[in-house]
Order: structure tokens, then C-alpha cells, then sequence
């Protein structure tokens, strides 16, 4: 069982992903926003982060580079999963520390298939 933080302001997004991964045996944590999602990552040192990229105050960009820059952060991969689908948002993501890039409607084969390399 893994720990996993899923960093996104959409309830429903949250929802349908715990439900989803929850079944598949991990334990499952959520913040609503990047300044949130950064602290909980320092408390509760995830195995994985599930990170939406357009959230208000702090992005999923934002976060992801203040994880990847922190000694104690920076070795929990962070997965970006977001409706940002442009090939540059995909390299900036991946150049602020990003371990993967999935767009949203979410595949969860994909998704599991991404874990279960990163975990």
C-alpha cells in the first residue's frame, strides 16, 4: 500500500480518484491547493503526488518546482494530471520536476501503468 497525495481543487477530480485508487489497496490524501499540497507533502512524505496544474494562488507548475527544490520533497515523484494537453505545457511541466504528464479525462490504465513505475 502506498501513500498518495492527490493536490487538486476539483472535488469531484479528488473523488473520482481516491474511489479509484483506494480500490487498487492505497491510502490517499488530499489538499485543494498548491500552498496546502506543499505543506501536507513535508508532514506526511507521500510515496507519490497527484498534481493538477491549474489551481488559484499557486499552479501545479508553481508547486511541483517548490517540491523539486526542497531537500526533503524532492525525491517524491509528482505526477501531473491536468486538461493542459499542449506539448509545451507537457516540457514545462517536466522542466519544473514533473516524473510524468497525463491529461485529463484521466486513463486509468495509464495512470496505473505510470505508478507502478514511479512506486
Amino acid at each position: 500500500m502506498s501513500r498518495i497525495l492527490i493536490i487538486d481543487d476539483s472535488q469531484t477530480e479528488f473523488f473520482s480518484l481516491k474511489e479509484f485508487l483506494t480500490k487498487q489497496g492505497h491510502d490517499v490524501s488530499w489538499a485543494t491547493n498548491g500552498f496546502d499540497g506543499i505543506e501536507m507533502a513535508l508532514v506526511e512524505r507521500p510515496d507519490l503526488i497527484l498534481m493538477d496544474v491549474v489551481m488559484p494562488e499557486l499552479n501545479g507548475f508553481q508547486a511541483t518546482r517548490r517540491l523539486n527544490r526542497d531537500d526533503a520533497t524532492k525525491h517524491i515523484p509528482v505526477v501531473m494530471i491536468t486538461t493542459k494537453n499542449q506539448d509545451t505545457d507537457k516540457i514545462w511541466g517536466m522542466r519544473q520536476g514533473a516524473s510524468e504528464y497525463l491529461t485529463k479525462p484521466i486513463n486509468q490504465k495509464q495512470l496505473l501503468k505510470v505508478m507502478k513505475k514511479l512506486l
